[in-house]
């Protein structure tokens, strides 16, 4: 269980900000190879940043979902984000959270994203089922669309082409809806990835009423039924997937220039998956649908394209 130091947190730090992102940095890239990747394509400037919030965003998620999640208790949490609230009255309390005081320093990032991702594990805590799609979304915006709002504060958003010449007293456009609707989107495309890998811990995300609406049980998904049925009730989550990453793409054109190519890349990379699954025939129970890499970098051209005419 997490412990908060008695003494001032910051006293205890052993590693320098520039060896606590090197800490970050080498969490991503053992857990995720091609998010990291995908980071050498953002400013040398921002990216240690990213590498920061992905690191305590992934260790957020360990708690629910790692190895030791079984340890993992109310109590557990709420003495995640009483780390979280020393973090950001500049207290690091281990290691990691260097990087991520020095990234709030350089970055104006809220605190309410992250509370708000830290709920979305207590979700995971008492929840195994979802009722409607608008309980699910509440869901996929606190441990997904929380992360969409962290990285645009980042990114930063273009003021010389998103402000009228007559009215220079305009705010820029924030695309935040638009940040939500991404992280929505990979969170639903990582739910229909993994439907068997949740199904053997005892979990659904396909909402109950869109299994009922295609006559299809908790207990088909659970035995891994693969017929027409789960067929057509794939179609339409995927579809539905399919129009949050349209939504999202709407947004990109309003961030800084040097953040346009890694979401492009990122977005095509991630709804690549949707395709994946379905030339796997929807069978997600025992084929885990996965982008080559060769074809993410083929890919590539074509985000670099639309992140300049787009």
């Amino acid at each position: 269980m997490l412990q908060l130091p008695d003494s001032p947190p910051s006293m205890k730090m052993s590693v320098s900000v520039d060896e606590s992102y090197e800490l970050c940095r080498q969490l991503i890239v053992k857990y995720s190879t091609t998010f990291y990747i995908g980071t050498l394509l953002i400013n040398k400037q921002k990216r240690p940043a990213i590498w920061a919030i992905y690191a305590w965003c992934r260790r957020t998620d360990e708690l629910v979902d790692g190895p030791a999640s079984a340890m993992t208790t109310p109590e557990t949490l709420e003495l995640w984000e009483q780390q979280l609230e020393s973090i950001f009255a500049e207290r690091p309390v281990d290691n990691f959270d260097v990087a991520l005081v020095d990234t709030l320093q350089r970055f104006p990032i809220k605190i309410q994203p992250f509370r708000d991702m830290i709920a979305g594990q207590r979700m995971d805590l008492y929840r195994s089922r979802y009722e409607t799609f608008e309980e699910l979304y509440l869901y996929c915006y606190r441990v997904a669309g929380t992360v969409g709002l962290m990285s645009t504060a980042v990114m930063g958003v273009e003021t010389s082409t998103n402000i009228a010449p007559w009215n220079p007293c305009q705010q820029p456009y924030i695309p935040t809806e638009e940040a939500i609707t991404l992280g929505i989107a990979n969170q639903l495309t990582n739910i229909l990835r993994d439907v068997g890998e949740d199904a053997r811990r005892g979990r659904i995300y396909i909402p109950l009423k869109d299994l009922a609406q295609f006559n299809y049980t908790e207990q088909d998904l659970l035995q891994g039924v693969v017929d027409e049925r789960w067929r057509s009730l794939m179609r339409f989550q995927i579809q539905r997937a399919r129009q949050f990453y349209t939504k999202a793409e709407k947004g990109i054109r309003y961030l800084s220039a040097d953040a346009r190519l890694p979401v492009w890349a990122s977005l095509m990379h991630y709804s690549q998956i949707l395709n994946v699954i379905e030339r796997n025939d929807y069978n997600v129970f025992n084929q885990r649908a996965y982008v080559p890499q060769l074809q993410k970098l083929r890919s590539l051209p074509v985000a670099w394209l639309r992140s300049q005419v787009l």
